[in-house]
């Protein structure tokens, strides 16, 4: 599904929790999230320098922030069963957060993996 620019505007402009809110029910929604991948995936660092791994909700959002050093970078799809099963054990074991929904002008909002899993796994609740 394609995302309008006005939608991308307003959802870009959210707070860090409300886009994390709106992450979590978009991604659960339609089963995917993405990265940025050139041969191996984009990764970030917080405030505090620790890696993170961003994702976003929809390839429009990902776009917006291939910029800088990740101007060569393309969005890629990631299932949310693969995400949940495969990404984010890897992400625990290698100590790398969940780097959620950033912007071309903010970082996102970082939970643990195990947060992460479980809000996720809440939302499956729903469905």
């Amino acid at each position: 599904m394609s995302i309008n620019e006005e939608q991308l505007t307003a959802v870009l402009a959210l707070s860090g929790p409300k886009r994390y809110s709106h992450f979590i029910g978009r991604v659960v929604n339609f089963e995917e999230a993405w990265g940025l991948w050139n041969d191996g995936w984009a990764l970030a660092q917080t405030d505090e320098q620790q890696p993170a791994f961003p994702l976003w909700p929809a390839r429009e959002y990902a776009q917006k922030c291939a910029t800088g050093d990740w101007i060569n970078y393309k969005p890629e799809i990631i299932p949310l069963e693969d995400l949940m099963h495969e990404l984010l054990p890897i992400l625990r074991n290698d100590g790398i957060l969940p780097a959620v929904f950033m912007t071309p002008h903010e970082k996102g909002v970082t939970p643990t993996v195990e947060e992460f899993l479980k809000d996720l796994e809440f939302e499956l609740t729903k469905y």
